[in-house]
């Protein structure tokens, strides 16, 4: 697995070393252009005897009698106790400039013991925003990415069947107020905060202007003077800068994950000559108690001796080995193929040498 990835690596260093253009869309986030939360309190129906056990989530009935009083049904008094209802949260983020009647997908999620969400229909549920105010009506057949398969004496789930979205399935009723042409600055938020890369886009908009209309604030912000750039308006200001080519810089960094093994390096990665050895100890203890008998017919009793054999085990011919100072990519790639050790005894060896203070790199184990 090692040695794929390392190949992999080599791979990619001609393609990184001539790096290609980022769009700007992609590298920045604009002021006031952005999605708003929502959430909403709802029920499914329809379930196939998967649904909330109502006496450990008496919050669905309660919902439940609710929405058939206002339906004109009169529950009051009567015990009612159905296993194809569950009560869900409801969660969507609505787009920026999202108009009235337009749709948009919503997650569902179950809050009680209900086992499963499939087949399920959700029914109209509004979705509130962090003012109170309602701005989306969501209702539609649930879509869950998990099955259930249920026996006498076992169960068997894959995937999460208590989660699903409905595509397309809340549709806009309010509209969010923002005027974006009564902006005279347009400020360009990074997404990853870079002195260079500010700068690279500050220098980029300017040329494709001619003059000076862009300016860079800190490492995360660039700020675009709308008048500046004598554009009809602040929509077709942002829609010509949006598309301009940058070069982002990036850290040096190395992330692990020590779970699945997987070790990801930047192509600014370097380290510096150093010598590393690695061991493996394995350690064995074996338990072969003795059963002790009195002989026949004396007064005694049967009497159980431990005795435990342990041993530790070095690998032989374990050597030092010399990882060579590297100036690119492929050649850190290089030295550390040389080693031919294990992904799991790979990310030990990064975390010495990091350590030592030879890895010239932001080191991140997840």
């Amino acid at each position: 697995m090692l040695k794929v990835f390392l190949a992999l690596c080599l791979l990619l260093v001609p393609c990184l070393t001539a790096a290609t253009p980022i769009r700007i869309k992609d590298l920045v986030e604009f002021d006031g252009v952005r999605g708003n939360d929502l959430v909403g309190y709802g029920l499914v129906v329809g379930l196939n005897g998967t649904g909330d056990g109502l006496r450990n989530a008496p919050f669905t009935e309660e919902i439940m009698s609710n929405m058939l009083e206002r339906l004109g049904v009169n529950v009051t008094g009567e015990q009612f106790r159905p296993k194809n209802v569950a009560a869900v949260m409801v969660t969507a983020s609505l787009p920026p400039f999202s108009r009235a009647g337009s749709q948009i997908d919503v997650t569902v999620s179950a809050i009680g013991d209900a086992k499963s969400l499939l087949g399920g229909t959700l029914v109209m549920t509004p979705l509130k925003a962090a003012d109170g105010e309602i701005y989306v009506v969501s209702q539609g057949t649930i879509i869950a990415g998990g099955a259930v398969a249920e026996g006498a004496g076992a169960t068997v789930t894959q995937g999460v069947p208590t989660s699903g979205n409905i595509p397309a399935g809340g549709r806009v009723e309010r509209e969010i107020d923002f005027a974006i042409n009564d902006l005279n600055v347009v400020r360009l938020a990074l997404r990853t905060p870079d002195f260079t890369t500010a700068s690279r886009i500050e220098t980029v908009i300017n040329r494709e202007y001619g003059r000076r209309v862009a300016e860079m604030l800190d490492g995360g912000t660039v700020a675009l003077d709308i008048k500046s750039t004598r554009a009809r308006s602040v929509a077709h200001a942002i829609g010509r800068v949006e598309n301009l080519g940058v070069e982002p810089e990036q850290r040096a960094r190395v992330v692990v994950d020590q779970r699945s093994g997987t070790i990801v390096m930047g192509q600014d990665v370097r380290i510096s000559r150093v010598a590393v050895s690695q061991g493996n100890l394995t350690l064995k203890v074996e338990e072969r108690p003795l059963v002790v008998q009195p002989n026949p017919f004396s007064e005694g009793e049967t009497v159980v001796v431990p005795r435990s054999q342990a041993s530790i085990t070095e690998e032989p011919g374990i050597r030092m080995a010399e990882v060579t100072e590297g100036s690119t990519l492929s050649e850190v790639v290089a030295g550390l193929n040389a080693l031919g050790v294990s992904p799991r005894d790979m990310i030990d060896i990064l975390k010495s040498i990091n350590a030592a203070g030879a890895l010239h790199a932001e080191f991140l184990v997840n």
